[in-house]
């Protein structure tokens, strides 16, 4: 580490609310597929800023209509309409398959105000308040105190309590667990389709299928959080589509705005109808004509570049190396996850393999102390799934 960025780390430590255990590395800046800290050297991104970066960094359309909009308009609050919203809305709805879209700033804002929505219906439906929501263990759905409320990790929760009420735990892919939480208070079912913090752990088909099954039955509104496992990550658009289901609130983020904070949640059907109305919740900052620019063009360039077919080339290609260095280590317990969405979970941490990455010019992250999570850009090609496995393969040592 050079002097230079030494002082800029030790200035971050003296200035910044220390909230987060960062990685001694000041990046610079980007392109494509690579970063590049302050000293010039160049990293390959196989995390793209916790999935954000679907088109990988600099991406000079996405730039443009950016600058274009910059010197237009970037605020007006949503006492008024702005072109670029009503467009990311359109888009976002095709891409969907929902009805009704509500921007907001943060993947963790779009959960409080899917909570919001499933509380509001069940309020409308049987004329009082006091329900019940159903969330599963090891899930993750941000740290505002809505979502951390479901957020399935007791060690995150614990400090904050008490935290809004009428939560209970399932375990993901136990169905008869579900089943025993509900009671004639339940009124939604919030789950990752791909939980990703937790380890990389995809719904299983058989439960997807059936806890929508039990949402229609039981009058319980199905909340999906694909905040980091949507926006074509897992080969389809959004990873429910892959189940052939569709969910009555959609939480998405992330990519939408590839690098710009958006975030957003959808309804469907009587979700939509039924739920919140003028005055019910509202935000100062979302659905921006900065923000929904780069929701709009971002959907534009996924359909231009036809991103999620090339998740569909370039994700077996990484699933078999994956799977082919899983079969040559003992250490290496489990490989999950599928499209540009995967984990290898060893039999130990993963901090030290993480460090050594770095070191060789990988840029990778955990899901979990054992967990080696992938999440490069979408454009990733298959040259770059080798480099990535030559460099992995001499930093696991």
């Amino acid at each position: 580490m050079s002097e230079r960025m030494n002082r800029m780390i030790e200035q971050a430590e003296q200035e910044l609310l220390h909230t987060y255990n960062r990685f001694p590395i000041v990046f610079d800046r980007g392109e494509g597929m690579s970063l590049y800290d302050v000293d010039g050297k160049r990293y390959l991104d196989f995390f793209s800023g916790i999935g954000v970066f679907a088109l990988g960094h600099g991406n000079r359309e996405l730039n443009d209509a950016l600058k274009g909009q910059i010197d237009k308009l970037l605020h007006t609050s949503n006492y008024f309409y702005n072109e670029p919203a009503i467009e990311a809305a359109g888009r976002l709805k095709a891409a969907s398959g929902m009805d009704r879209v509500f921007f907001t700033n943060s993947g963790a804002e779009a959960v409080e105000g899917a909570l919001k929505a499933a509380r509001k219906y069940a309020y409308l439906r049987d004329g009082h308040a006091g329900h019940e929501i159903i969330a599963m263990e090891h899930s993750f759905h941000g740290r505002t105190m809505g979502s951390l409320s479901v957020t399935g990790k007791k060690a995150y929760r614990d400090p904050f309590e008490p935290l809004i009420g009428g939560v209970r735990f399932a375990v993901m892919n136990d169905l008869e667990s579900v089943e025993s939480r509900i009671t004639d208070k339940t009124c939604a079912i919030i789950m990752e389709t791909v939980q990703g913090e937790g380890g990389i752990h995809p719904a299983t088909r058989e439960f997807l299928t059936s806890i929508r099954r039990i949402c229609d039955e039981r009058d319980i509104l199905l909340i999906l959080d694909e905040i980091q496992c949507g926006m074509g990550r897992t080969g389809s658009m959004y990873a429910f589509q892959r189940y052939g289901i569709l969910p009555d609130i959609l939480t998405s983020a992330k990519a939408m705005g590839c690098g710009v904070p958006v975030g957003a949640f959808l309804l469907r059907g009587k979700a939509a109808e039924h739920s919140l109305v003028a005055g019910d919740h509202g935000t100062t900052y979302g659905g921006n004509p900065f923000a929904c620019t780069a929701v709009a063009k971002v959907l534009e360039l996924y359909e231009k570049l036809n991103l999620v077919d090339h998740v569909n080339e370039v994700g077996p290609y990484l699933t078999d190396k994956l799977e082919d260095l899983a079969g040559t280590r003992s250490d290496i317990t489990d490989h999950r996850g599928f499209g540009l969405m995967q984990g290898l979970e060893f039999d130990h941490p993963v901090g030290e393999i993480l460090n050594r990455a770095l070191d060789n010019g990988l840029v990778l992250i955990n899901a979990g102390p054992n967990v080696l999570r992938f999440l490069p850009p979408l454009v990733a090609s298959r040259e770059d799934v080798d480099e990535m496995m030559r460099i992995l393969e001499r930093s696991l040592g």
